[in-house]
Formats: structure tokens, C-alpha cells, sequence
């Protein structure tokens, strides 16, 4: 999972961009990047770490210009934290183009080869990322006609993206000279917002994985970009947009409500904090159907994604609500942390029971969701080791029995502790009384409830059934490999160079 930003604006962008990346920051935390645009001229600064580690002074004051895109990126399946692969990436033909991507393809191998043997283009790194750019370059150089960049030949190229490409993704672009370039895949899977603010009576533009950056920003959240949409808009401020795939249809991802997105965030006209909100009301009629004898005390949300759905379960059981951990704003998601070992040392580190609330009481603990069960289990036991009698433990998504394949960190069935286990098996493993998910049609209610025009939605690790309709046995294993060959970095290979600054001058139009 990433956060990917991109500006039009009528003055420097480079402060925009910074702070919506830290707005962002929660989407990917091991590198961040930003590539501004002055004339014919690309200016980027990125690195390994935190946006407030990346960019210093020196950094934002060469990032000059009108225009401009950003990300912060988290490592999924079969890689490992490499400074090569922080966004945006760049190539020189053909205008000059600059790419951020969130998501996931699934058909990278079968790119590679094409742009091999048919495009004729070098892979550099083993981003997925680096391959959709190649992609699009090369269908903008099979329609451009001398050094005149059309809007014909910008959408036909996302159309023919759409075609060769599968999988998750959301992208943000710069095309030197010409403008900015944004488009999701035909199933919108992972999210991108268009915003809008008015300056010296111009309008510029903000396109964000979430709206919350916009928030921030000064910019007012205009609509979503459409599945399968492109949209064009020049460095002189021209908005374009058109449908680049005839049969693409809206079913974006349901863990982006549960998990990822801030809850101040709207994705595809749904709050996330509203669908939480909801998503605690069903959870609550579960635990109540289920488990109609258990004697609960209190209700304590895991900080800090599932308070507003413990919140609303508390209410509608009629039980007390109470914050029975303290959170280490400090410690960045467990969730995204590469390594098991990692994970479980950082919990008792993000994480300290607040005694009194826990001390001869039955508990009843919610949480978000329940992936590698690592979290879980050390929770728990800080609970039990706090006085508490009984720790019932309620998940505010459905088990996560199956790989994820579209840009979530979760690809291996080993790694997934519902894979193959009952609920009473998943609760012994954690060290709990009971565990209580949440079902899948409730869940897809919840967000449905809040925005009725979103009826289907990407639930792969969930039910196991893939939307892009091309991942086989063969495929998840493949992923499996890779990811057991991957070795974190020693320090000596992190100790070399951290951070990539260039000034791109593409003035020299070379095509292909």
C-alpha cells in the first residue's frame, strides 16, 4: 500500500506536495519522493524513511515549480526496503515522463517480457511500478506524430494501458512540457480523489489516494477519479477527462475501510468513519447472536483504527466503554512492519495497559482486523499479565483466510492466521476466551449503508475470489517463492547512498 499525490497550481508546489505526503504518511513508511516540474525541466528528491526524514531545506528549495507529484511507499510481495525503488521513477522518452503508482499488477512477469522483445525498453529495478511506466511511455510514443503531445494520443494511451495491464493501480504522472496525468484501473481497487481550489481566480488542481490530504491542503474533494477514467490537466491549468475502458465497473477495496484509510478520509463518496461506525453496530449484532451468555464488563478499543467501531458495538450493547491502552505515537503501524520478529518486539513498545481497567474484569477487545495474528497475541497476554479474568477478542472484519494481490502486505497463506484454522482454533492460538468476527456481507453492508451507489467491492482476502479474474494456484505460489527468497538489507547495503536529488532537463524530445 502507498500514498500518491499530484498538483497543478498556479504557484510553487513543492509545500503542497510535503505536506500532503505527511498527511499520507500513514499509507508507507519506508521511502518518499517528489518530483516537481518547471518548464521542460523534472527536479525530484527522494529517500529511504519518514517524510520528515527524506526532505530537508535544501531539498524543497530545489524542488521548483507549477507542478508536481509525490508518494510514500510501503514494500509488498517479493520485495525488499530498496532505495532504487522509491517512487516517482522516471524516463526520458518519450517528452520526459515522471510515474507514481499505489496498487499492485499482477501480470508483471508478462510485461517484462513485452517490453523486452517488442518495446525494446530496459527494466531497471524489480518495481511493478517501473514497468507501468514503460508501459505507458511506450503507447504515448506509438501515437505521437513529430514533438505534439494530443489529448487523442494521452487517453489512447491509458486505454491501451487498461488492456495490457492487470491489477490494482492508481496513478499520478508527469509529462514534461504538457501537463499531468492521473488514471485508475477499470475495477478502481485502490482509491484517487480529485480536489479542486481557486487561487488568483484560476482553479488548481490536487489528486490524492485519500481526501483527508486535500483537507489539509486548502482544496475542496470534487469527485473520484472513475475506474478505468483517465484525466489530463496541462501546467496552464485545462482539465480533460474521458472513460478509457468501456467495461470497467466500480469495486474498490474493502480493507481500505477497514484498515488503511484514515477515518477522516472519503473514499468513493463513502466516510470512513462512518462505515466504522456501522461496521461496530454489525459487529455488535454478531457478538450479541453469537455469544448471548458471555458476561462482559467492558468494551476497549485497540488503538487506534478500530475506536469508532468498538465505540458504536459498546453503545448498542448497553456496556461500558473505556481506552485501556495507551498509544506510542512514536512506533509506526505493526501492520506494515517488515518481519514477524520486528512486529511482535514493537507491540509491547507502541502498546502499555492502563492497569485499573483491565484488573478483575471480563474484556471484550476490538480491533480492526485480525491478519497475522502477531498483534493479537501480544495484546492479549498484556490483558491477562494487567489482571483481566476473561479477553474475548471481536475483529471488525472477517478472517483473513487468503492472499492479498493488489497492494496490501499480506501475500503468503502461512503468514495469515485464519488460513485453515476455526474460530475456537484462531482463539486458542492468541491466547483468548473467545474470538468474534465480523461477517463478510455485514461488512459490505456497513460501507454500502453509508454510500448506497457502492454495492461491490475487491474482498480477495476475505472469500479468496480474485476480481481481476487472472490469479491461479500457480500464481500464489509464485509469490510465496519470491517472498521467502527476499532478505532484509544488511547495514552495510542500507549504510550506502539514501537519498536520490536530480534535475531532469528534457528539454530534448527523444522518441522512440
Amino acid at each position: 500500500m502507498c500514498g500518491i499525490l499530484g498538483v497543478v497550481g498556479q504557484s510553487p508546489v513543492n509545500q503542497l506536495l510535503y505536506d500532503g505526503l505527511q498527511v499520507l504518511q500513514h499509507r508507507g513508511q519506508d521511502a518518499a519522493g517528489i518530483v516537481t516540474a518547471s518548464g521542460k525541466t523534472f527536479h525530484m528528491h527522494k529517500g529511504s524513511g519518514m517524510v520528515r526524514d527524506v526532505f530537508r531545506t535544501r531539498n524543497m528549495r530545489s524542488l521548483n515549480g507549477n507542478a508536481g507529484i509525490a508518494h510514500v511507499r510501503y514494500p509488498t510481495a517479493g520485495s525488499a526496503s530498496n532505495l532504487a525503488e522509491a517512487q516517482p521513477f522516471y524516463v526520458n522518452s518519450p517528452f520526459g515522463i515522471v510515474l507514481a503508482h499505489n496498487g499492485n499488477l499482477t501480470n508483471t512477469d508478462e510485461l517484462k517480457a513485452d517490453m523486452y522483445r517488442h518495446d525494446l525498453r530496459h527494466i531497471n529495478t524489480n518495481s511493478d511500478s517501473e514497468v507501468l511506466l514503460n508501459v505507458f511511455a511506450h503507447e504515448i510514443a506509438q501515437r505521437v506524430e513529430g514533438f505534439d503531445l494530443t489529448l487523442d494520443a494521452v487517453f489512447g494511451a491509458i486505454e491501451a494501458v487498461h488492456r495490457r495491464v492487470k491489477g490494482a493501480y492508481a496513478v499520478v504522472a508527469l509529462i514534461a512540457g504538457y501537463g499531468l496525468v492521473a488514471f485508475r484501473d477499470p475495477y478502481g481497487i485502490r482509491p484517487l480523489v480529485i480536489g479542486t481550489s481557486e487561487f488568483n481566480g484560476k482553479t488548481e488542481y490536487m489528486f490524492a489516494s485519500e481526501s483527508v490530504a486535500l483537507d489539509g491542503s486548502g482544496f475542496s474533494l470534487l469527485r473520484d477519479v472513475q475506474p478505468g477514467e483517465g484525466v489530463f490537466v496541462s501546467f496552464s491549468g485545462d482539465f480533460h477527462a474521458r472513460t478509457c475502458c468501456q467495461n470497467a465497473r466500480l469495486a474498490p477495496c474493502l480493507f481500505e475501510y477497514v484498515y488503511f484509510a484514515r477515518p477522516d478520509s472519503i473514499i468513493d463518496g463513502a466516510s470512513v468513519y462512518q462505515s466504522r461506525l456501522v461496521m461496530g453496530e454489525k459487529l455488535a449484532e454478531k457478538v450479541r447472536r453469537v455469544l448471548p451468555e458471555i458476561d462482559i464488563d467492558v468494551v476497549m478499543p485497540i488503538p487506534d483504527t478500530s475506536r469508532p467501531s468498538a465505540l458504536q458495538l459498546a453503545n448498542h450493547l448497553g456496556l461500558p466503554y473505556r481506552e485501556g491502552f495507551i498509544k506510542n505515537r512514536y512506533i509506526g503501524r505493526t501492520f506494515i512492519m517488515p518481519g514477524q520478529a520486528v512486529r511482535s518486539k514493537s507491540v509491547r513498545q507502541k502498546l502499555n495497559p492502563v492497569a485499573c481497567e483491565f484488573r478483575g474484569r471480563n474484556v471484550l477487545l476490538v480491533d480492526d482486523s485480525i491478519v497475522r495474528g502477531t498483534t493479537s497475541k501480544e495484546i492479549v497476554q498484556m490483558a491477562r499479565d494487567a489482571g483481566a479474568k476473561k479477553v474475548y477478542f471481536a475483529s471488525a472484519a472477517p478472517a483473513v483466510r487468503f492472499p492479498n494481490v493488489y497492494g496490501i502486505d499480506m501475500p503468503t497463506r502461512v503468514e495469515l492466521l485464519a488460513t485453515g484454522r476455526t474460530e475456537a482454533e484462531i482463539a486458542a492460538e492468541i491466547g483468548a476466551d473467545a474470538v468474534i468476527y465480523q461477517d463478510l456481507d455485514a461488512l459490505r453492508e456497513a460501507v454500502h449503508s453509508v454510500n448506497p451507489a457502492l454495492f461491490d467491492f475487491e474482498t480477495s482476502c476475505f472469500d479468496g475470489s480474485y476480481i481481476t479474474g487472472d490469479i491461479t494456484e500457480a500464481y500464489l505460489d509464485a509469490i510465496e517463492c519470491a517472498r521467502a527468497a527476499v532478505k532484509p538489507a544488511t547495514a552495510a547495503e542500507e549504510s550506502g547512498s539514501q537519498f536520490i536529488d536530480l534535475n531532469l532537463n528534457v528539454a530534448e524530445q527523444n522518441l522512440i
